[in-house]
């Protein structure tokens, strides 16, 4: 029988993608390099904004993929995160990759990684709000307009204080913030 301790760690273990690439977790020690590797999408307003304190509050919901040199230190590839937003509605978001690491699949890998985890929660459907429509398109998103919740379920969402959830629905006070992307949708 495995203890509550064994089972908490196994979740941080690490996958072997190949080319001394890992996938596994984010912890708590890893979100100043994340805001590193976004500060740089965010400043080009392809990334929305958000204060180190939201990372440290949603790093559960975080994954990594790390290249792992031959002494041991690591160089922080790419991130992304699965965030429920509703009983059958999750937001594939932060999904962020080095431009040195570009072009090796990385993005690839981390939004299946969020798909997985999407199924996990009981969603049905993933939402992303992005510029990359031919990527994320290529793993099965469309473009939305409107709000794809029934009335009832968009007038409690709009109880919550998450701005990815008010990208979700459209609203206006978060314009200025997405101008240019599109949002998208997935069926499970």
């Amino acid at each position: 029988m495995t203890s509550a301790e064994e089972r908490a760690n196994d979740q941080y273990r690490a996958y072997p993608l190949g080319d001394g690439l890992i996938l596994r977790r984010a912890r708590a020690a890893d979100v100043p390099r994340i805001v590193e590797l976004v500060a740089p999408m965010v400043e080009a307003r392809i990334l929305v904004p958000k204060q180190q304190v939201d990372y440290y509050e949603s790093i559960h919901e975080f994954w990594l993929v790390l290249d792992v040199h031959d002494d041991g230190s690591e160089t922080l590839a790419g991130c992304a995160a699965c965030h429920l937003i509703w009983a059958d509605v999750a937001e594939a978001r932060t999904i962020a990759t080095s431009a040195t690491y570009r072009g090796r699949g990385i993005g690839r890998t981390l939004v299946e990684q969020v798909l997985a985890d999407a199924r996990a929660l009981g969603a049905k459907r993933v939402f992303c709000l992005t510029f990359e429509t031919d990527f994320f398109g290529s793993l099965g998103f469309e473009v939305i307009d409107g709000t794809p919740v029934a009335p009832e379920v968009y007038v409690e969402l709009l109880h919550s204080r998450d701005e990815g959830t008010a990208e979700f629905l459209d609203l206006a006070r978060v314009k200025p913030n997405t101008l240019g992307n599109s949002r998208m949708l997935r069926t499970l």
